[in-house]
C-alpha cells in the first residue's frame, strides 16, 4: 500500500493505493470527501476488515474500487426511528408482508435497478451475497400481495448494522422495512445503524450526523473485534 495521485475529480487527489495485503490506512486519513483508498478487491476477508474498520466500498462501473470513510457520519439509533402518522396507519393496516433474509439476491437486485446509475455492480452482488452466505449480509424484504415491493440489505457487526441500500417500488416499502430492521435491533440490542453518508431522506427518519471520530469509537463499542486504534 503506498500513496498515489488519482484524477476523480476536476484537480487530482492524493489517496492511498491498496495492495495484495490485507489492511487499510486509518480513516482519519481520508481526503475532505471521504475518499481513503482505491484498489484492491472485494474478498470476504477484505470486506469484513473495511467495515470493521468504518470503511466501505462506493463507486462507479467505471471506476476501480474505491473505499470511503466520510466525515461526518450519519447513524441511525434504533430506538429514534422516526415513524410518521401516515407511515403508522400503513403498519396498523398490515398491509405489507415482512420477511427477513428470505430473499437477499431479489432484494440486492432491486437496489440496482432502482436508480438510472448505480455504484451496486455485478461484482458488488456477488460479494454481498457471499457475505450473506456467511451470516453477515443480512436483507429485509417488504411484500405486497405475494409481490416483493420493497426491502433494504446491510452488514452486521456485533452489535452494529451497516446499512447498504434500499429500495420501494410503491409508497412506504422501504419504510416499513426499515421499521421492521429497527424494531429487530432494538430487541437484539444493537447500537446503531450505519447509515454512511448524510440524506435528507434518512434525516427525517431520525438519522443524524456525528463526527467521524465518534462514529469510530461507538462502532469500536458496539463490534470490539474491530481494530480502530
Amino acid at each position: 500500500m503506498f500513496f498515489n495521485f488519482f484524477p476523480f475529480s476536476n484537480s487530482f487527489m492524493p489517496v492511498y493505493r491498496l495492495s495484495d495485503e490485507l489492511m487499510f490506512p486509518h480513516p482519519s486519513l481520508a481526503d475532505p470527501s471521504g475518499l481513503l483508498a482505491v484498489g484492491g478487491d472485494l474478498s470476504p476477508e477484505r470486506l469484513l476488515l473495511a467495515y470493521a474498520h468504518g470503511i466501505f466500498p462506493w463507486y462507479s462501473p467505471e471506476d476501480p474500487i474505491l473505499w470511503w470513510s466520510p466525515d461526518p457520519r450519519l447513524i441511525l439509533l434504533p430506538s429514534e426511528l422516526k415513524i410518521s402518522r401516515s407511515l403508522r396507519r400503513t403498519l396498523k393496516k398490515k398491509v405489507f408482508t415482512v420477511t427477513l433474509d428470505g430473499a437477499f439476491g431479489e432484494v440486492i437486485r432491486a437496489c440496482a435497478n432502482a436508480r438510472p446509475q448505480t455504484w451496486i455492480t455485478g461484482e458488488m452482488m456477488e460479494a454481498y451475497e457471499k457475505l450473506h452466505e456467511m451470516g453477515f449480509a443480512h436483507s429485509v424484504e417488504t411484500y405486497f400481495e405475494d409481490r416483493l415491493v420493497g426491502g433494504l440489505y446491510g452488514i452486521s457487526l456485533g452489535r452494529a448494522f451497516c446499512g447498504e441500500s434500499m429500495f420501494s417500488l410503491v409508497s412506504d416499502a422501504s419504510k416499513v422495512a426499515l421499521v421492521a430492521l429497527a424494531d429487530y435491533l432494538r430487541r437484539l440490542d444493537f447500537q446503531f445503524i450505519d447509515c454512511q453518508v448524510p440524506t435528507d431522506h434518512l434525516k427525517s427518519l431520525g438519522a443524524k450526523e456525528i463526527p467521524r471520530e465518534k462514529f469510530l469509537a461507538l462502532l469500536k463499542a458496539a463490534f470490539p473485534g474491530g481494530l480502530n486504534d
